[in-house]
């Protein structure tokens, strides 16, 4: 039996930092800048890191960082960065039994592009993990699990996402959800009907906004919104200024620790997987919360969304954020 199985991509990462890229004012991007570099030109690089990620890995890594029995089921190519992520996971003591390889397509591969203490932008090779298909799904090995943990599922997986929560249903497991771009855009109607059956869901404010209908400003509308909607634990995580969640009774309201950053890559899965531990090991939203905060703190002190989460007993070196309980 185990603790938690995560679904979502595995991925190899490649960071790339220099500065000697370039941001540049543009109105051709949505963001209305620009990361660029010299045409023909050639540019150092002053820091190159190879990791592994993806919301399904970086969950899973966490999750057995807290002494959980974890899973992880996923699709990789047959080439090296699949066999890299499934070293990764099995030192970190992730079961990887469940982990497939295919032909069709390579491990999926992002690039991340960054300024020291500025911008970044990630160049995303979607790859093997997007071809997940119901056949690869494990149902009999896992339907003793305690808790689903689904990062956002593209591509052609998108079709096992509502398979998947109808199963934990039938199977009495409980179930956290992080969705993804696919489930927000593309399948968001399929993703509403489906909220009712969500133990905890994990979003920020903006996804929200979006799920919800409402302004993304007004949070008690939000929430009011969503207690409707989610039966469960509803978190919204609101960047610099910190996390709200509502149990459907009261609203915990959180803000971050002071921190510098080297690369912010995977924080919202530290963030959302610290989290779930805590609630998996019957903790308290409060110190849900105060972890989960933690764990996003430290990965963002490293380059890799995996090398800085915290082990079992371990907050990091901040205080333990101020949790303030108010009425919805």
């Amino acid at each position: 039996m185990f603790d938690v199985v995560t679904f979502g991509s595995a991925t190899r990462d490649i960071f790339a930092r220099s500065r000697e890229f370039k941001i540049i004012d543009s109105p051709e991007f949505a963001t209305g800048k620009g990361l660029a570099v010299e045409a023909g030109g050639k540019i150092y690089i002053e820091e190159l890191v190879f990791a592994t990620g993806g919301g399904g890995t970086n969950c899973a890594a966490t999750f057995a960082l807290q002494g959980l029995k974890t899973a992880y089921v996923g699709l990789v190519g047959n080439d090296s960065g699949g066999l890299e992520v499934f070293r990764e996971l099995n030192d970190l003591g992730v079961d990887c039994n469940f982990i497939k390889t295919t032909i069709k397509a390579q491990t999926p591969y992002s690039i991340i592009l960054s300024v020291p203490e500025k911008e970044r932008s990630i160049l995303v090779y979607e790859g093997a993990s997007h071809l997940l298909s119901l056949a690869d799904v494990p149902f009999e090995e896992i339907k003793q699990s305690k808790w689903f943990y689904l990062s956002g599922l593209a591509g052609e997986s998108v079709k096992t996402f509502e398979p998947i929560i109808n199963f934990a249903l039938a199977n009495k497991i409980k179930l956290a959800i992080n969705p993804g771009h696919d489930q927000l855009t593309k399948n968001i109607d399929i993703l509403k009907k489906l909220l009712n059956k969500i133990d905890i869901l994990l979003v920020n404010q903006e996804e929200a906004s979006l799920i919800t209908g409402g302004d993304y400003k007004n949070e008690p509308e939000l929430f009011k919104k969503f207690d409707e909607l989610v039966p469960g634990v509803a978190v919204m995580s609101k960047g610099k200024e910190g996390v709200a969640v509502s149990d459907g009774k009261q609203i915990y309201r959180a803000g971050i620790p002071q921190s510098g950053y080297i690369d912010r890559t995977g924080s919202g899965d530290a963030f959302g997987s610290g989290f779930v531990a805590v609630i998996i090991r019957g903790g308290q939203i409060p110190e849900a919360i105060q972890f989960g905060t933690a764990n996003a703190t430290a990965t963002i002190q490293k380059l890799g969304a995996k090398n800085g989460l915290l082990k079992k007993g371990d907050f990091g070196p901040w205080e333990k954020v101020q949790v303030v309980i108010g009425n919805l």
